[in-house]
């Protein structure tokens, strides 16, 4: 099958190692499902692995893509439902709680140790499969499993925040930050945004923020909780802006992990920090029937028509001009 795939890894030049071509279908296995893709949307995630950075040599060659949905090939014995032909969504980590592994194994997300979601298909654990909304096209519901379900955690698990609070996004335009943009302002939460880019600002307003600020700008008041996933460009306004006791969730550090920690701060008002990697498989299927209850529609940047468009939509993330996300259409 034709598959998009890390043929080896190299930290300067990541695109380098990004190849498209054949890979060998996903093999048989107990309690596991086999989904003929039709969309999987392009993370950071892939370009960290092209990298090296969770992804050695050694596991080369690796299909990337850590989200998607498809059609699922055979049906789910026992989950009502999910019959083969059906449109379903996928939720991607695996040994979060042992469902089609053996116990105990470390927790993974999909192209780490079992292959992604960036080939015609892929296979995961039965109970990682879901009905995709059915408000969502299929390159919509391909954006779900990453972003989406990391923003929807960060919000109301990891800051915990409800609907009246107010909460800061730090940096407009990417998958994690519009996903929380439109999640918070449909839970009911005043949204402030950061963003460099007077385009990126308007359009975070257009998609449900409250105000949109220059980064590092002084906020009208201070916030329950910062969803922060830029690092050290933006942390010292994160501990400057949430509220005593309020919450900093992180889930990612595209500028660089190692700001300046501003202990004093963080001690002395009580401000808890809270890391954060995608979410629980109860919190993905909460977020699938908030998105059709809602009706929300992720903001997608750009499609791509076909595996072969890869090397042009990764180009795209690694030159990082996006709002929202890229996805591939096969």
């Amino acid at each position: 099958m034709k598959a998009v795939y890390a043929s080896t890894v190299d930290s300067t030049n990541p695109l380098a190692a990004l190849a498209v071509g054949d890979r060998p279908e996903p093999a048989p296995r107990p309690y596991w499902s086999t989904i003929a893709v039709r969309a999987a949307s392009v993370n950071h995630h892939d370009l960290w692995s092209l990298r090296g950075v969770g992804l050695s040599a050694e596991q080369t060659p690796m299909i990337l893509g850590t989200d998607g949905a498809g059609v699922l090939d055979e049906d789910i014995p026992g989950k009502h439902g999910l019959k083969a032909g059906g449109e379903v969504v996928l939720y991607t980590f695996i040994g979060t709680d042992g469902a089609g592994v053996a116990p105990g194994e470390r927790r993974t997300i999909l192209s780490e140790k079992y292959p992604g979601t960036m080939a015609e298909h892929v296979a995961v654990p039965s109970a990682n499969v879901f009905a995709k909304p059915a408000n969502l096209t299929m390159a919509e519901a391909a954006t779900l499993g990453t972003s989406w379900l990391t923003a929807y955690s960060l919000i109301f698990t990891s800051a915990n925040v409800k609907p009246g609070d107010t909460v800061l996004v730090q940096g407009a335009g990417g998958g994690v930050s519009t996903a929380a943009i439109q999640l918070a302002h449909a839970a009911g939460l005043e949204v402030f945004v950061t963003s460099r880019d007077q385009d990126k600002r308007e359009r975070a307003l257009a998609i449900g923020a409250d105000a949109a600020f220059e980064a590092g700008a002084r906020l009208p008041h201070k916030v329950d909780a910062v969803i922060e996933s830029v690092g050290a460009a933006t942390w010292s306004h994160s501990v400057k802006s949430v509220r005593p006791g309020g919450t900093i969730a992180v889930c990612g550090a595209t500028t660089g992990d190692q700001p300046g920690a501003e202990l004093t701060r963080v001690f002395f008002q009580d401000i808890r920090v809270q890391g954060n990697t995608m979410g629980s498989r109860e919190d993905f299927a909460r977020l699938l029937r908030f998105v059709e209850h809602a009706n929300l529609h992720p903001t997608i940047d750009s499609t791509f028509a076909g595996l072969d468009a890869a090397p042009q939509a990764f180009a795209k993330l690694d030159a990082g001009d996006v709002f929202g996300k890229i996805v591939i259409e096969l």
